[in-house]
């Protein structure tokens, strides 16, 4: 297998599981809190498929789908490089409720993931040397 078949492999199963959690979940089993402080299916999903498209996005150089895509707007959310790093009770409950949508939920991982492929499938082994982040110690 290549470099690029391991990663677009890799991709899939994330979409794959993504795909089977969120089917035939209600908006209440979506953003359902376990007690105060846990973050709900729908708050997890959305901060899985926004970190990748942010850390895919900058390796390659390339505008985020939630920006470029108009995916902000469809949650009605900031189109701001928000990730959900960091995010406090508040915050949680309020992009938990924009995403309790599973069918939006669902399109914008659908939407990341293809941008994701695209974009992976043309890595070379050669590439997989290349640092992409400096501020790591050592860097990534």
């Amino acid at each position: 297998m290549t470099s690029a078949g391991l990663i677009t492999d890799a991709f899939g199963r994330i979409r794959e599981t993504v795909t089977d959690t969120l089917y035939g979940l209600t908006a209440e089993q979506l953003t359902y809190r376990a007690d105060a402080d846990a973050n709900p299916i729908a708050w997890l999903i959305w901060h899985l498929t926004r970190v990748q498209d942010d850390h895919v996005a900058a390796a390659f150089g390339v505008p985020q789908v939630w920006s470029d895509g108009g995916w902000a707007a469809r949650f009605g959310l900031p189109g701001s490089s928000d990730t959900g790093y960091g995010h406090n009770t508040i915050q949680v409950a309020a992009v938990s409720e924009a995403c309790a949508a599973s069918a939006l939920l669902a399109d914008y991982h659908e939407a990341v993931y293809e941008q994701t492929i695209k974009l992976v499938s043309g890595i070379t082994d050669a590439d997989l040397d290349r640092v992409v982040d400096t501020s790591w110690r050592p860097p990534v």
